[in-house]
């Protein structure tokens, strides 16, 4: 790397970013996640990231005027099903809330690519074969946001713990990385990839835990996590954001009466070379993904 690259900002004031679908979360994340890098969910199952990102593939459509980036995306999932059904159920709500920009004939589905995959090296094929994607739109949108839901499910049960394969595994890592981060900087696109949590265990501290980023430890449902695929994915990503789910009892609810657990859900910003420490309690309803100012 030369020096000039060492000292450019390539997530600089003026780098587009794509809208969340809600200003409150845009404002957490000063506007949205940014194109021309690649940006990490971290979540326990249940939190909310397959939710986000679903919400991302719709506001991507938007016009820049209204924080999106006039494109299509490509969807690549490594668990399944595919949840169709919940993404049909969010373009209704999108067409509904956006009618005013949208054409009454317009379907948001139409511009949503979906490809499952179901190994690493699988994956990384795609990706090489993306290029021709880019370079000849199928749509009058160009696909400008990738998302890869999850990265840890095509690694965490194909390679064992030993030394050859934890060299091969490294291996995938920086050349999926790399060749994700070629496209979005030649291609300006924004890049979302979802990552799952393991548990920590007083027993297991050491490399795959130490702080990184914001936060000095990350919990979810009351219990200390941190992200899979340890240290050397972490390197791979630009900007790393969280997603932690708990589970309070009203403090309203005493004596015999039964309490109904409320979850709360909060997105914090772990690591970003453009935002400070910063997170925003948000709530996901059937009409999407929505911040909460408290």
């Amino acid at each position: 790397m030369i020096p000039q690259n060492l000292l450019r900002n390539p997530l600089a004031l003026t780098t587009q970013k794509c809208t969340l679908g809600c200003p409150i979360l845009d404002r957490c994340l000063s506007g949205g996640v940014p194109c021309n890098s690649v940006t990490e969910l971290v979540a326990e199952s249940a939190s909310g990231k397959t939710q986000l990102c679903l919400q991302l593939l719709l506001s991507a459509q938007l016009p820049a005027s209204l924080g999106g980036l006039a494109a299509s995306s490509l969807y690549i999932h490594s668990e399944f099903p595919f949840p169709s059904r919940r993404l049909h159920q969010l373009s209704q709500s999108f067409r509904s809330s956006y009618s005013h920009v949208l054409d009454s004939a317009y379907n948001p589905l139409d511009f949503v690519f979906v490809q499952g995959v179901q190994s690493a090296d699988e994956l990384f094929d795609v990706l090489l074969k993306t290029d021709s994607i880019l370079l000849r739109p199928r749509t009058q949108l160009p696909v400008r946001l990738i998302v890869i839901d999850s990265i840890a499910a095509l690694f965490r049960g194909e390679f064992e713990n030993t030394p050859l394969d934890l060299k091969r595994r490294s291996s995938l890592f920086f050349k999926i990385s790399g060749k994700l981060k070629s496209l979005a900087e030649r291609f300006g696109l924004a890049v979302v990839v979802t990552n799952q949590v393991v548990d920590v265990m007083e027993q297991t501290e050491g490399l795959n835990v130490l702080r990184i980023g914001n936060l000095g430890s990350l919990y979810s449902s009351g219990r200390r996590v941190c992200a899979a695929l340890g240290l050397a994915w972490a390197n791979c990503v630009n900007s790393r954001l969280f997603l932690s789910r708990n589970e309070e009892i009203p403090a309203e609810v005493t004596g015999d009466s039964v309490g109904r657990l409320t979850r709360q859900r909060r997105l914090h910003v772990v690591f970003a070379p453009h935002l400070p420490e910063s997170s925003c309690e948000f709530v996901i309803s059937r009409e999407g993904v929505f911040g909460i100012e408290r």
